[in-house]
C-alpha cells in the first residue's frame, strides 16, 4: 500500500441535486464539516462539492502555484534575506560596523522566513481577497486539502492534518539526525583530556548547535506527528479548528532549522541552548540566527498551542465527553496550554535581545542598567515549561499505547487526568530552580525548591497509573511494549537524579556539570525520543499501511536501550565527580569514563541509525505491507480505513466510550466498518 495514498481514500456521499458547483465551502475542520448538519444544497461538506465541481473550471492562479511552492518559497527565501540584509545594515550604520552587520542579519532572516511563507502559498488566500478576487471554489480547496495529490503533496502547502503529520515525522527524524551527528562530534572531541580537533569557541558552537536544535524538535517530536495525525481522529472531527494555521507551524519549521544551521558560517554562538547574557550581547553574527531561529520555533510552539486548544474544545464529536477523551488527547490538549502561555515570555525576551543586539538598549547589560537575571527569568518561565512540552504528549502516547498491550482498561483513568493538569498548572512554579546558584533572593529558595519537590507527586500519579496497568496483566511483549518499558526505566532514572537537582544544597554542588546533563537526557532522549519511536513503530501501519520488520526492532530496541544507558550512567558518573559541561578540557582522572562515555555513545548511535534504516527499507525501499489492526486495539483510529479517508468519517459517530475496555471489548466508536475480531496474535 502506497504511504502516499495515506488520506485518498474518501468515500463521501453524493452530492444532491441541486449544489451550486461554485459555493464556497467552509475551511475543512469548522462545525458544520465536522459534524452531520441537515443536507442543505450549498452547505455540503467540502469533499462532496469538490465532486460536484471536479472538472468545471481551469485551475485557478492561486492553485497553479500552490504547485511549484517549495520551488517559490526557497526563492521568496533567497530573495528575502538579501533585500532584508541590504535594508538592515543601511538603517542601521552604514553597513561596516557591528550593529549594521547585526540589524541586516537579523532582518535578513526575518524576511527570509517570510519569502519562504509567501513562497509555499500563505499569503495567496488573504491576498485574494484583500484584492476583491473570487473565494477559492471547492475544487481548489479540495486540491489544498491534498485530495488526490500523490507524493507532491508532502512537498507543498496542504490542510490535511494527516499529511501534516507525516511531514512532521519526515522533518523531525532529518534535524535529530543531524543533531546527532553533533553530539558523535562531542563525544569525539572528548575522547582525550585536552583539545585535538576543535577550538574552545568551535567546541561551543558545536555544544550549542546540537543541544539548540535538539530542543527544537523535541518541542515538536510527540504533538507533530501523532497529535496532528490522530487528535481530531480521537475526537470525531474532519480535521483540525484551523487547517492552514496548522500548516504555518510546520513549515516554519524548516527555515527556522536552516538558520540556525547557518551560524556555523557566521561565527557561531557561544551561549549554549539558553541563550544567556551578557555572553549573547557579544558581536558575533550567528548569534542574530539562534535569535530568529528560536523565534520561530517559538511561533510554532504558541500557535501549534492555541489551534490544539480550539480544536478540542469546539470540534468534538456529539457524545465525546470530556471525560471520554483518550489520555494522548489529555496530554496534547494540555500540552498546548503549556505553549500557548510560555512560548510569548520566549518570544518577548527574543525582541529585547535584538534591540540590545542593534540598538545597544543594554536590557540585559548591567553597565548599561540592565539586568542578565531578566533574560534568565524570561527564558527559564518559557523553558521549564517547555521540559513538560517535551514529556507530557509522551507520557499520553506511552499510556494510550499500554492498554493495547496488557489487554486491560487503563488503570486510573481519572488519576492519569488529574496527574496531567496538576504537571501542567506547576511547570509554571518552579522556572526559579534554574537561578539557585546565579543570585536568586535566598528568601525566595525555600519557596521553589518545595514547589519543584512538589511537581514530583502528579508526575509519580501518572507514573503510578502507568505501573498499575502493567500490575497483574497477561502482557504482550511486542515490539512497542518493549519501548514503553525502556520508557518507564529511563524516565524513573530520570525522575530520581532530579530530585537531587530541586533540592539547594546539593544543586550548589551538581549544578552546571555533567550530572545535570545527564539527568535532562534520561528525562528527555530516555524518555520522549523512546516513546518516538514506540510511536512510530505502533503508529506507522495506519500512517502508511507498512510495518517494521519484528525482529530487527526488537535487536535495534536493546542496542539502544543498553547502549543509552552505558553512555549517560558514564555521564552521570563523571558529573558526581566533578566534570563540569561546555568545556572542552577536563581532568585526567575523568578520561576512562568518558572513553567508556564516547564508545557508548557510537553504539547508541549506529543503532539510531538502524532504527532510520529499518524504518526507510520498510515503508519506502522494500514496503512490508501490515495488517488492518495489527494490535488489536480498539480505538476509533483503528477501526477506520487504512489509509484513512481524506475527510475521516463519512458518518461522525455520536456514541463514544473509552477506547481501553478490553475486559468487553467494547470499540470506542461505531464507525461504520468492521472491527477486528480480538484474540488473535500480534506482531
Amino acid at each position: 500500500m502506497d504511504p502516499a495514498a495515506a488520506g485518498d481514500g474518501c468515500t463521501n456521499p453524493q452530492v444532491p441535486a441541486g449544489v451550486q458547483p461554485h459555493v464556497r465551502a467552509e475551511s475543512a475542520g469548522l462545525r458544520d464539516l465536522n459534524h452531520e448538519q441537515p443536507r442543505v444544497p450549498g452547505r455540503e461538506p467540502v469533499a462532496a462539492v469538490a465532486v460536484a465541481t471536479r472538472g468545471t473550471a481551469p485551475p485557478s492562479l492561486s492553485r497553479r502555484l500552490h504547485e511549484w511552492g517549495l520551488a517559490l518559497a526557497v526563492v521568496g527565501a533567497a530573495i528575502g534575506f538579501f533585500v532584508g540584509y541590504a535594508l538592515g545594515s543601511l538603517a542601521i550604520g552604514d553597513g561596516d560596523n557591528s550593529l549594521g552587520s547585526n540589524a541586516g542579519i537579523l532582518l535578513g532572516y526575518s524576511l527570509s522566513a517570510v519569502g519562504f511563507l509567501a513562497g509555499m502559498g500563505f499569503f495567496n488566500y488573504p491576498i485574494a481577497r484583500l484584492l476583491g478576487r473570487p473565494v477559492p471554489t471547492a475544487d481548489d480547496e479540495a486540491y489544498l486539502h491534498g485530495e488526490g495529490g500523490g507524493l507532491a503533496r508532502y512537498f507543498r502547502l496542504t490542510t490535511d492534518h494527516k499529511v501534516i503529520g507525516m511531514q512532521y515525522v519526515v522533518a523531525i527524524l532529518a534535524f535529530l539526525f543531524v543533531g546527532g551527528l553533533g553530539a558523535m562530534f562531542i563525544r569525539t572531541e572528548l575522547l582525550t583530556p585536552t583539545p585535538t580537533t576543535a577550538t574552545a569557541e568551535s567546541y561551543l558552537t558545536l555544544v550549542g548547535l546540537h543541544s539548540t536544535l535538539m530542543i527544537f524538535m523535541a518541542s515538536a517530536a510527540i504533538i507533530g506527528p501523532f497529535g496532528n495525525y490522530f487528535v481530531p481522529i480521537m475526537i470525531g472531527a474532519r480535521n483540525m479548528a484551523f487547517p492552514r494555521l496548522e500548516a504555518l507551524t510546520f513549515w516554519l519549521l524548516p527555515p527556522a532549522g536552516l538558520i540556525l544551521l547557518s551560524t556555523v558560517f557566521l561565527g557561531g554562538f557561544t551561549t549554549g541552548w539558553t541563550g544567556y547574557a551578557p555572553l549573547a550581547d557579544q558581536n558575533v553574527l550567528g548569534m542574530d540566527s539562534y535569535l530568529i531561529a528560536f523565534s520561530l520555533i517559538g511561533l510554532s510552539i504558541m500557535l501549534s498551542g492555541l489551534n490544539m486548544i480550539v480544536t478540542v474544545i469546539t470540534l468534538r464529536a456529539p457524545g465525546m465527553r470530556f471525560t471520554r477523551l483518550p489520555i494522548f488527547v489529555w496530554g496534547v490538549f494540555l500540552t498546548s496550554f503549556l505553549g500557548l502561555l510560555a512560548a510569548p515570555a520566549l518570544l518577548g525576551a527574543i525582541a529585547m535581545e535584538t534591540f540590545d543586539r542593534t540598538y545597544l538598549a543594554t536590557l540585559f547589560v548591567p553597565a548599561g542598567g540592565g539586568s542578565p537575571y531578566l533574560w534568565e527569568n524570561l527564558f527559564w518561565f518559557f523553558g521549564h515549561p517547555e521540559v513538560y512540552i517535551f514529556i507530557l504528549p509522551a507520557f499520553g502516547l506511552i499510556m494510550e499505547m499500554l492498554p493495547v498491550f496488557t489487554r486491560r482498561p487503563l488503570w486510573g483513568y481519572r488519576v492519569a487526568i488529574g496527574g496531567l493538569v496538576g504537571v501542567t498548572v506547576l511547570s509554571f512554579m518552579v522556572w526559579q530552580h534554574h537561578l539557585f546558584v546565579s543570585g536568586l533572593a535566598p528568601a525566595l529558595r525555600p519557596f521553589y525548591m518545595f514547589s519543584t519537590e512538589a511537581i514530583s507527586v502528579p508526575t509519580g500519579l501518572i507514573y503510578l497509573v502507568a505501573l498499575g496497568s502493567l500490575w497483574r496483566a497477561r502482557t504482550r511483549f511486542s515490539t512497542p511494549m518493549l519501548f514503553i518499558g525502556a520508557f518507564l526505566f529511563n524516565f524513573l532514572i530520570g525522575g530520581f537524579t532530579g530530585v537531587f537537582l530541586s533540592d539547594v544544597p546539593s544543586d550548589f554542588t551538581l549544578h552546571g556539570g555533567y550530572f545535570v546533563q545527564a539527568h535532562f537526557h534520561y528525562t528527555i532522549m530516555g524518555a520522549e525520543v523512546f516513546a518516538l519511536m514506540a510511536g512510530l513503530v505502533y503508529y506507522l501501519p495506519k500512517m502508511t499501511g507498512r510495518t517494521m520488520d519484528t525482529r530487527l526492532t526488537r535487536f535495534q530496541f536493546w542496542a539502544v536501550f543498553l547502549s543509552f544507558n552505558g553512555t549517560f550512567l558514564s555521564l552521570l558518573s563523571v558529573g558526581i565527580l566533578g566534570m563540569p559541561r561546555r568545556v572542552i578540557s577536563y581532568a585526567q582522572y575523568l578520561q576512562p569514563l568518558n572513553v567508556s562515555a564516547t564508545v557508548f555513545a557510537y553504539l547508541l548511535g549506529g543503532s539510531m541509525l538502524l532504527f532510520l534504516g529499518i524504518l526507510i527499507w520498510n515503508v519506502v525501499i522494500r514496503p512490508v505491507p501490515a495488517k488492518e489492526n495489527p494490535w488489536e486495539s480498539l480505538g476509533v483510529e483503528w477501526h477506520l480505513p487504512t489509509p484513512t479517508p481524506v475527510y475521516n468519517f463519512d458518518t461522525v459517530p455520536t456514541k463514544w466510550s473509552l477506547p481501553y475496555e478490553y475486559d468487553t471489548g467494547r470499540v470506542a466508536a461505531d464507525v461504520g466498518h468492521p472491527a477486528p475480531a480480538l484474540g488473535g496474535a500480534t506482531p
